[in-house]
């Protein structure tokens, strides 16, 4: 059986954006489908469409953080719980490649590449399974 970082990499080589690539390995366990997903995850590559944003494998990990965490309009006290997962996640990928910033992953103004973005989605997959995935 493949892994989930497997699933998401081989997601994001046919064509799914960082971001895309994260949400949609989880939709099994979030309980959406796949075609909301992929829309919904759309406009978050590429640093949200300018390089210049959060990573948008980063920002699909939080997006699952959120989804997996929430209990929805019925209950908006889980808010606080899912920010602290959503700083846990950014924190976490900062220390592992020194930035969570898209341009300055892909060496944009340095020429120095920090991380591939198949390899920034299969660290936000280890970093969903880590924080978000162990225990809900």
């Amino acid at each position: 059986m493949e892994s989930r970082g497997e699933i998401a990499r081989s997601k994001h080589l046919s064509g799914y954006n960082c971001c895309q690539a994260v949400v949609c390995t989880y939709c099994d366990v979030l309980g959406i489908d796949e075609e909301t997903a992929f829309k919904l995850a759309e406009g978050f590559g590429v640093g949200m469409g300018s390089g210049k944003g959060i990573c948008g494998a980063v920002s699909g990990a939080v997006m699952v953080a959120g989804m997996k965490n929430s209990e929805g309009t019925s209950n908006k006290k889980t808010k606080g719980a899912t920010m602290k997962l959503a700083s846990s996640i950014v924190n976490k990928f900062e220390q592992m490649n020194g930035t969570a910033i898209c341009n300055e992953l892909k060496g944009k103004d340095t020429g120095n590449v920090i991380r591939t973005c198949p390899d920034c989605v299969q660290d936000a997959i280890k970093i969903v399974e880590e924080i978000v995935m162990n225990d809900k």
